[in-house]
C-alpha cells in the first residue's frame, strides 16, 4: 500500500513512527500528483490542515485518515477519533481489511463575485461572532491556541463585536427558487456539515456528515447574562432551547451582510457575503474506526 502522509504545524516526519506497522506499506510526504499514485492519505493536523487541501483531496477521491494533532480537531471528533491512539487503530484495520471506510458531505461556499469559484468546508462555516472570534484565536501562539484559544478569544471579541444586519435565505418549498427568510441583527450565523466548532463548542447537535443536508443556527442580536448563558450553553449543545436562537436544515442558502463581515470555515478565513452555501453530496472517503 502506497500512503501519502499530510503534517499540519507542530507534527514531523517522525510523526509517522506508530503508523509505520507493517513494511508492505510505503509513505511519502505531500499530496501525491494524480489518483493513481497512492492508495490512501493520511493528514496529521487539526481542521486548518485539513480545510486547506479539501478541494485537493475532493479530486484525488483516495481515502483519507484523520490523525487529531492540531489545535482544533473537531472534524476527527465527528469520526469518533478522539485522540491518535484511535487513528491508529482505524489505520491499522483499514491495513488489514480496507473495509472501515465512510463516504461524507461536505460543505460548499460559493462567493456571488466569483461564481466560478467554490470552497469546501469539513465542519462549519461561520459570519458573524464566530468570525470575529476565529480571527482573534489565528493570532494567538500555536500552543495557547491548542489550550482553549477559542474560549479565551471570545471575551475580548464580545467586547469589539457589533451585529450587523444579515439577510439569509432559503429555496422556497414550493417554486425551490431562494427567497428571504430573515433580514436582521445577527449575532452569529452557523452553516454546518458536522456538529461542532471552535474545538468542541456543539453548535449544531443534529449535524450529520452524510444526511446530505446544512444545519444552520443563528443567534439573534442579544448582550449581557442572556449571551453570556447562552454561549456557555453552546459548548454542550443546549442553546437551542433559547428563543433567541433559530435552527433549521437546508440544501442550499444565500448569506448576504449589510456591512463587509468575513467568513470563516473549519477556523479559516474563506471571503465575505453575498455567498451561497451548500452540500457537495458524497464528496470524501474517509478511514474509520
Amino acid at each position: 500500500m502506497r500512503t501519502a502522509a499530510i503534517l499540519g504545524l507542530g507534527c514531523r516526519p517522525q510523526s509517522l513512527d506508530p503508523f509505520r506497522s507493517t513494511s508492505t506499506t510505503t509513505w511519502s510526504l505531500g499530496l501525491p500528483a494524480s489518483h493513481s499514485d497512492a492508495d490512501a492519505i493520511a493528514i496529521f493536523g487539526g481542521d486548518g490542515t485539513l480545510h486547506r487541501h479539501l478541494a485537493s483531496l475532493v479530486k484525488l477521491q483516495l481515502p483519507v485518515l484523520i490523525v487529531p494533532a492540531g489545535s482544533g480537531n473537531d472534524f476527527a471528533r465527528a469520526l469518533e477519533l478522539h485522540h491518535i491512539k484511535d487513528s491508529l487503530l482505524a489505520w491499522q484495520r483499514f491495513e488489514a481489511t480496507g473495509n472501515n471506510t465512510r463516504i461524507i458531505d461536505l460543505g460548499t461556499i460559493m462567493p456571488l463575485s466569483s461564481p466560478e469559484t467554490l470552497h469546501y468546508f469539513a465542519c462549519v462555516a461561520g459570519c458573524g461572532l464566530d468570525g470575529e472570534v476565529a480571527r482573534r484565536a489565528n493570532a494567538l501562539p500555536r500552543w495557547l491556541r491548542a489550550r482553549g484559544g477559542y474560549v479565551l478569544s471570545l471575551p475580548p471579541a464580545l467586547r469589539a463585536f457589533h451585529a450587523p444586519a444579515m439577510k439569509l435565505s432559503i429555496p422556497d418549498a414550493a417554486s425551490g427558487t431562494l427567497t428571504l427568510h430573515r433580514d436582521k441583527r445577527t449575532l452569529l450565523i452557523a452553516f454546518a456539515n458536522a456538529p461542532a466548532f471552535g474545538d468542541g463548542m456543539k453548535i449544531a447537535p443534529q449535524a450529520r456528515l452524510d444526511d446530505g443536508l446544512l444545519d444552520i443556527c443563528t443567534v439573534d442580536n442579544i448582550a449581557g447574562a442572556k449571551l453570556l448563558r447562552l454561549l456557555l450553553s453552546v459548548s454542550c449543545g443546549k442553546h437551542l432551547r433559547y428563543p433567541e436562537v433559530e435552527y433549521m436544515q437546508s440544501k442550499e442558502v444565500r448569506l448576504e451582510t449589510e456591512l463587509p463581515v468575513d467568513i470563516y470555515a473549519d477556523g479559516e478565513y474563506v471571503c465575505r457575503p453575498p455567498v451561497n452555501l451548500g452540500l457537495a453530496p458524497a464528496a470524501l472517503k474517509v478511514i474509520t474506526n
